[in-house]
């Protein structure tokens, strides 16, 4: 393979055609620099300088060489200045997993918002999936960041988390339920209400509804089980019962649904960032950065 640094010096003479002042313009001895230009001739089989006692000149072949070797070089120097733009993180491509949550409740957009402000050139790719699926994404590096619904455990071998976000639960209500127009509402008030269970990440969110409900001091009467909380408000605005939706999707709740507070229950619904133990990209902390210390971003 050519020598990157022979074709720099075989630029060099031919611009100045005199081998002395191309050596002092690299800062090197002149006898070097022949015997480099000499190795590459060597090299290529050609002969790309004329050479005379006063001056070098190209050869016509020479001529179409060095045209293609300054086109090599620039790409050269743009290859190099782009590997260290992805050294210092402000360049590449990020692979972020995520649950609707992240999304909804701002956590996702936001956090991408500061990234593109900050670094302009990053390509990413979304990817909606299961906690489960993101965990395992981080395990086989087909995933950079992940944000789920329940942490890598503390004994993980090759995955770390952190809370980014314990979203409050409100009270979702049809507009005209009687429910709706009372400004406090009490554990006695949902005694014997029609519930719609939401289906979140993992069963035992569920059994935590549950028992957030018995500890506020009635049994919800689940009728129907929505696959998640676009779903449960939808069956919410058509009358068919109440449900328990986290406030950062208040924004989107449809037309016919009323939001109440109920500190009473004492339910949350978690956000977890997680990502792999062994980082070997700069863009990748800088993102976890966005997410969990976002004033130490520049």
């Amino acid at each position: 393979m050519i020598d990157i640094r022979q074709l720099r010096y075989f630029v060099a003479v031919a611009e100045e055609e005199h081998v002395g002042r191309a050596a002092e313009r690299l800062h090197i001895s002149q006898s070097p620099l022949s015997r480099q230009i000499a190795q590459l001739e060597e090299r290529l089989g050609l002969t790309l300088f004329e050479r005379s006692q006063q001056r070098i000149r190209l050869t016509r072949d020479g001529q179409t060489f060095l045209a293609e070797t300054r086109a090599l070089l620039t790409h050269a120097n743009r290859l190099e200045s782009l590997g260290k733009r992805l050294g210092r993180g402000e360049e590449g491509g990020l692979c972020i997993g995520y649950i609707e949550n992240a999304m909804h409740a701002g956590v996702l957009p936001n956090a991408l918002r500061v990234l593109r402000v900050n670094r302009p050139n990053v390509h990413v790719a979304l990817y909606n999936l299961r906690s489960a699926e993101q965990l395992e994404g981080l395990r086989q590096r087909s995933l950079d960041i992940a944000l789920v619904s329940e942490p890598p455990t503390e004994d993980d071998p090759d995955l770390l988390g952190f809370q980014v976000l314990d979203d409050p639960m409100l009270l979702a209500l049809p507009e005209h339920h009687p429910l709706a127009q009372q400004t406090v509402l009490t554990p006695a008030d949902l005694a014997g209400q029609e519930w719609i269970g939401v289906q979140h990440q993992n069963v035992a969110s569920r059994e935590n509804f549950v028992s957030a409900c018995i500890r506020a001091g009635f049994t919800p009467d689940i009728r129907m089980e929505a696959t998640g909380p676009f779903t449960a408000m939808a069956l919410v605005a058509s009358g068919l019962g109440i449900a328990m939706i986290q406030k950062g999707l208040s924004r989107n709740a449809p037309p016919g649904v009323v939001l109440r507070e109920v500190p009473w229950i004492s339910l949350t619904r978690p956000l977890w960032a997680a990502w792999h133990r062994i980082n070997l990209r700069p863009l990748v902390e800088t993102f976890r950065k966005v997410l969990t210390e976002p004033e130490s971003i520049d």
